[in-house]
């Protein structure tokens, strides 16, 4: 007994010197420190197109998932909604702010995510049964209307997700973005950046809560630290549009507790490159996750206006990152962006490092 406290408590020191180098001035990133974290209980979110990049890698990797919250995004595959128009005039008229008549139809998305998982190119869709999903649809949202989130909606009722599984919310007056209880953020039914507004409730609290079921309180003191780490050692290709480095908040009692890792998608133009640490320390993801030994994951992409074309820096949805242009495979496991964050989810499942 004596000797497990006393590696308990070097695991904690460890993590505790990691993480203090790691917030030291914004020191040189790191690689990212592995947690023995549980992938058995991942789940993602994300405003925007990181809505979409949630809906895209819960789908695919849906045999490690307990969850999602999608926070103005569609249905996965959206850009593929019409076969007759290209993907990215597809992302950003049907996926976005349709004309009437003209939303993301939702029984051919899960039809081309059955024709997928079928391929081996995702995981088997009949594990979203038992997942939970928040989905989320501003009334003065003019970006990504209440009629393609409402066929996301449709996506997981048609793909077997029960009632009481999902919860959706289109009654609060915000704009494109996600809430917090902040009256230093942007008015709640706007739509500017960073896109982070005061709605008078943290989104991502009730995110986590309706995910993982009763949470003990949000921490008013956080325990652990931002991990700032090399995000380019898990990409295995040039045009990913993904930044040099990344961020995970990591609770210090993650360095002898098993924790479940949640994955954070930001919107367009708000990485790190563009609004700083805002996205990832003032959005109420860590205080919830501090206290309930949750890993929060920020993987980041940035603006390229060259190749990949990619001028606000949004996850791709729609193929831009893919190496074969004339066959996108955006939506697989095997796409560059997922792939990337996959990797990063097993570094922090692999055995603690002594």
């Amino acid at each position: 007994m004596k000797n497990r406290v006393i590696v308990a408590l070097g695991q904690r020191i460890a993590l505790l010197a990691v993480l203090g180098l790691a917030s030291a001035a914004q020191a040189q990133t790191i690689k990212l420190p592995s947690f023995q974290a549980d992938l058995t209980q991942t789940s993602v979110s994300g405003l925007s197109s990181g809505a979409f990049m949630a809906a895209q890698f819960q789908v695919a990797y849906s045999s490690i998932m307990v969850g999602a919250g999608i926070i103005a995004g569609g249905p996965f595959y959206c850009a593929g909604s019409s076969p007759f128009t290209p993907l990215v005039i597809n992302a950003s008229t049907i996926c976005m702010n349709p004309l009437p008549g003209f939303a993301p139809n939702a029984a051919a998305a899960l039809s081309s995510a059955q024709l997928f998982a079928q391929a081996g190119l995702i995981d088997d869709t009949a594990n979203l049964k038992k997942q939970k999903v928040y989905l989320f649809s501003g009334k003065s949202d003019r970006t990504v209307t209440t009629a393609v989130v409402d066929q996301t909606a449709a996506f997981y009722k048609l793909a077997g997700v029960p009632a009481k599984n999902i919860k959706y919310v289109t009654n609060v007056n915000a704009g494109h973005a996600i809430t917090t209880t902040n009256n230093k953020d942007v008015a709640c039914d706007v739509t500017a950046p960073p896109y982070i507004n005061d709605c008078d409730f943290t989104q991502s609290q009730v995110i986590l809560s309706y995910i993982y079921g009763p949470l003990h309180p949000p921490s008013t003191t956080l325990s652990g630290k931002i991990i700032e780490f090399d995000q380019n050692e898990f990409e295995r290709s040039p045009i990913t549009s993904m930044s040099d480095a990344a961020y995970a908040y990591v609770p210090a009692s993650c360095a002898s507790s098993t924790c479940k890792v949640h994955v954070a998608f930001h919107g367009c133009e708000q990485g790190a490159s563009k609004i700083g640490n805002l996205f990832y320390t003032t959005t109420g993801y860590n205080e919830l996750a501090d206290a309930n030994n949750i890993i929060v994951l920020y993987p980041q992409v940035q603006a390229s206006n060259l190749v990949p074309f990619n001028p606000k820096g949004c996850w791709d949805f729609w193929g831009y990152s893919s190496p074969n242009q004339f066959a996108p495979n955006f939506y697989s496991k095997d796409a560059p962006q997922m792939a990337a964050i996959k990797a990063m989810l097993d570094r922090l499942s692999a055995p603690r490092q002594p």
